[in-house]
């Protein structure tokens, strides 16, 4: 998928059962490193390879916060809602089922399963579930993520001030 072009997609285009798939991001020890700096989350396993190979991982772990961010972030070079998104309503359900561990090359695969309308009639609600994949497909983190998203009412108006 050519990621330098906006799909921006209405809440009236989500068409619920349809799936996407990212790019693939290679896990580095720096990007782990980074992440614990920001969020001043030090623990062994995250820093210290020694103390991550002794409680049985092969190398440094990711948080599991880094893995939701990732999600996110991945999903967001898509570029589906580039200039219709509102908000993040929160992440649900998530769930960490396995390590993420330096030199993991992680996509996500997400699909829509919800929609409703809202109030405000420029804007609905879409609910879609996500998996964070390694390189062996196997699902390290899983979550329902809610995004309030503009519909195409929200454009027409804009375009007649």
């Amino acid at each position: 998928m050519d990621t330098s072009a906006s799909i921006n997609l209405h809440y009236e285009d989500i068409a619920l059962g349809a799936e996407f798939e990212t790019a693939a991001h290679t896990v580095t020890e720096a990007d782990i490193a980074a992440f614990a700096d920001v969020t001043r989350d030090h623990h062994p396993l995250h820093v210290d390879g020694a103390y991550a190979r002794s409680r049985g991982f092969p190398a440094v772990i990711g948080h599991g916060l880094y893995g939701l961010s990732l999600m996110e972030g991945l999903k967001s070079e898509l570029k589906l809602y580039e200039e219709t998104s509102v908000a993040s309503l929160g992440w649900d359900e998530v769930k960490f089922k396995g390590p993420i561990v330096a030199g993991d090359s992680l996509r996500v695969r997400f699909r829509f399963v919800e929609k409703r309308p809202t109030k405000n009639p420029g804007r609905g609600i879409v609910i879609e579930t996500l998996d964070l994949l390694n390189q062996r497909d196997e699902v390290v983190t899983a979550a329902r993520h809610i995004s309030l998203i503009l519909t195409r009412q929200a454009d027409a108006t804009a375009a007649t001030r």
